[in-house]
């Protein structure tokens, strides 16, 4: 879309901080784009770093990534229902896997545990991929993950997904129940789940931002890029200016208030002038 060449520089670590940081450090021209996750919107909360997305500019927020409870092939529960009835009953004995305190699955346990118990121990992991070989060793006993990490070996049959964390069923998968057919009080938070986005740094030119804003918004909508989303089992949303900030705000919000009611932070999102959703 902009006829230039892109270079892809990856600067993993801190959850997210470094990459982050990094953009924030660069000159704000509109040639140093962050691409990254939800992570930032709770490094204050837990200690991370002293900014969030509020210190960038979102360019595009371009999908959000479907969560599903996944089991291993062979675990004696077949049923979302099932699974929360032995945790109700067993509180802290089974194994959930997670990638840290920012991760996708810390966060849906908390959201999920907000409103229900939901008492687990936490299993932390470098990242999805080695959850996902714990799971189908049979070494945790189920983990929160995205669909797209997770779709080949659902639809293998090496790993059996419960639930998905939606509003509705998935049309690829019918039989799936979405989690809140068990949970209805969960509704108001939907869609919910790991998003993705473009930022540059704040005192960007706005000239400059709009040429980008324009180029993401044609390139998400491509045909090509909407089947990417798809066969990994992303939500399309290609959302910019006060669309993009709005929903920045609303993830935040939800998140930090399910954490602090299900007791994983230490200070309240008042604190940092966090709205109540």
């Amino acid at each position: 879309m902009l006829g230039k060449t892109i270079i892809l520089t990856n600067r993993p670590g801190g959850t997210g901080v470094i990459g982050t940081n990094h953009v924030m450090n660069q000159r704000a021209d509109g040639y140093s784009i962050l691409y990254g996750a939800e992570n930032p919107q709770l490094f204050p909360l837990l200690g991370l770093a002293d900014f969030d997305y509020a210190a960038l500019h979102p360019i595009n927020i371009t999908s959000v990534d479907i969560v599903v409870f996944v089991v291993p092939s062979n675990s004696p529960f077949e049923t979302m229902e099932e699974l929360m009835a032995h945790i109700q009953e067993n509180p802290g004995k089974l194994r959930m896997g997670t990638q840290g305190a920012a991760s996708l699955a810390a966060t849906t346990h908390a959201l999920v545990s907000s409103l229900v118990d939901f008492d687990v121990r936490h299993v932390t992991f470098a990242g999805e991929g080695p959850g996902i070989t714990a799971l189908q060793g049979g070494h945790i006993d189920f983990m929160p993950s995205s669909l797209s990490s997770t779709r080949e070996y659902i639809n293998s049959g090496r790993l059996r997904a419960l639930a998905v964390l939606d509003a509705n069923r998935l049309d690829a998968y019918p039989d799936m129940p979405a989690v809140t057919e068990l949970i209805p009080d969960l509704a108001p938070y939907m869609p919910y789940g790991s998003f993705k986005g473009a930022y540059v740094h704040k005192d960007t030119p706005d000239h400059i931002k709009a040429i980008l804003e324009a180029a993401y918004a044609e390139a998400v909508e491509t045909e090509g890029f909407q089947a990417f989303l798809d066969n990994v089992g992303a939500m399309p949303m290609n959302l910019s200016g006060e669309e993009a900030q709005e929903y920045l705000e609303r993830w935040q919000s939800i998140t930090a208030w399910a954490m602090h009611e299900a007791g994983s932070l230490d200070q309240s999102p008042a604190e940092f002038a966090i709205r109540r959703p």
